[in-house]
């Protein structure tokens, strides 16, 4: 069975930085793509980031720029790196693994708080 970790969410200043991790157990090694969807309240999950086992990387508009996801393969894990924060990146981030024939798991989520 898939099991998706989260690590490294918190508060962080406008301006600020935070590293999100996700590792993966129980995967088919490297045919999965990853990604990072973001939740705020009142409001539908949306996608932040996401790549490829090809290593091809998609962002949201309102993140290009900002946020870099990476992964490891030797580790099954994925990273988002967020700088330059703003209020409006606040929100629960949830990590999503999704193999090429259509089984999705999802990570419990991590709480991401901008404020000053």
């Amino acid at each position: 069975q898939v099991q998706l970790v989260e690590s490294g969410g918190g508060l962080a200043q406008p301006g600020g930085s935070l590293r999100l991790s996700c590792a993966a157990s129980g995967v088919i090694a490297n045919i999965y793509g990853m990604g990072w969807y973001r939740q705020a309240p009142g409001k539908q999950r949306d996608l932040v980031a996401r790549i490829s086992s090809s290593d091809i990387t998609d962002y949201r508009d309102s993140v290009k720029g900002r946020f870099t996801i990476s992964r490891d393969n030797a580790k099954n894990t994925v990273y988002l790196q967020m700088n330059s924060l703003k209020p409006e990146d606040t929100a629960v981030y949830y990590c999503n693994l999704l193999y090429p024939f259509g089984v999705t798991y999802w990570g419990q989520g991590t709480q991401v708080t901008v404020s000053s």
